[in-house]
């Protein structure tokens, strides 16, 4: 067992900040039946990366960041841009990782900075400080500690029984406070909470708690200078459990008509198509179970399809796929 300890003490705060979250967490599976439609998914994801990336002082709009996922032409800087294609491949690979493995952590970074710095997916190998205007507001740990401290906060992770909302709050700040990197590090941070989230709830994935978090940036960068200054992160924790809670009310008051919407005026086909991008695997017994429609709705549907040359099956019959033609 690693003696490491991040700097916190539970307190009453974070308990029932983390039994709200249980209910409200309960209420969101509920309404969207434990599973997101796809469009949701990929909407909820667009707001994430656009709103992480806007911390960074990104400027693109949700609508851009959704046409340069789409392939579109967008009129913004070259490195806007990239910043959301390396985004969005990096939130999509979030089940290939573990959280406590310092390899995956690299290769997270190399995918968010790839042809922004030469050192994406390396440990920074000089010092840094982070500066609000011209003052000097955090001189990070020199970099010949990094090793030492990435291996004992990860280990920490392995090891610990905090509640996974507590864990991933903490983790968030330690990787503020460390800087590892030496760019990228709000955006890792962000990612690596949502990691630790998704491996306790998979539906969290998708919670964008980014647009929260954006909304109260001032109070975020406060409060992560007041753990700083107090050797104690235990407000910052109470702020993110925060935002989670007030992300998952949004979702629920947003997000159930929206489902409904969508399932009522999406035709069949697209429905179909749109899972199919996403679970490309599935059967027709299958995806006529995730759709709620009849096997032969289904069949007819992708005969369709199939005739348009929107889509075909590549492989054998048992352990083949589903190709999506855009």
């Amino acid at each position: 067992m690693t003696m490491y300890q991040p700097p916190f003490q539970l307190n009453h705060a974070m308990l029932s900040s983390v039994a709200d979250i249980a209910e409200l967490l309960g209420r969101w599976k509920q309404a969207s039946d434990n599973e997101l439609v796809p469009q949701l998914r990929r909407g909820n994801r667009i707001r994430t990366i656009q709103a992480s990336l806007a911390i960074e002082q990104n400027t693109l709009s949700v609508e851009q960041v959704t046409a340069v996922l789409a392939g579109k032409v967008v009129l913004g800087l070259p490195r806007e841009i990239q910043e959301v294609k390396n985004a969005f491949a990096a939130y999509e690979s979030l089940p290939d990782w573990h959280p406590e493995r310092l390899d995956d952590l690299l290769a997270a970074h190399g995918l968010l900075l790839q042809g922004l710095a030469d050192d994406a997916g390396r440990l920074r190998e000089g010092g840094v400080g982070i500066y609000r205007g011209r003052q000097l507001v955090h001189m990070a740990p020199p970099a010949s500690q990094l090793p030492r401290l990435m291996k004992n906060l990860l280990n920490w992770l392995a090891d610990s029984d905090a509640h996974p909302l507590i864990a991933s709050s903490a983790l968030h700040y330690e990787l503020e406070f460390i800087h590892p990197f030496s760019d990228g590090n709000g955006r890792i941070g962000r990612l690596w909470q949502t990691l630790i989230l998704s491996r306790w709830q998979p539906i969290l994935a998708y919670l964008p708690v980014e647009t929260v978090i954006k909304s109260r940036q001032d109070d975020y960068y406060r409060v992560l200078g007041e753990a700083d200054q107090a050797s104690d992160c235990s407000h910052f924790i109470v702020f993110m459990l925060n935002a989670i809670a007030e992300a998952l009310r949004q979702a629920i008051t947003s997000e159930t008509p929206v489902k409904t919407l969508v399932k009522t005026l999406v035709k069949t086909p697209e429905q179909i198509l749109n899972l199919l991008r996403e679970q490309p695997e599935l059967t027709l017994l299958e995806v006529a179970s995730h759709l709620g429609k009849s096997t032969s709705a289904v069949e007819r549907a992708v005969r369709k399809l199939r005739e348009t040359g929107r889509i075909r099956y590549v492989g054998p019959q048992k352990g083949g796929y589903w190709l999506v033609i855009e």
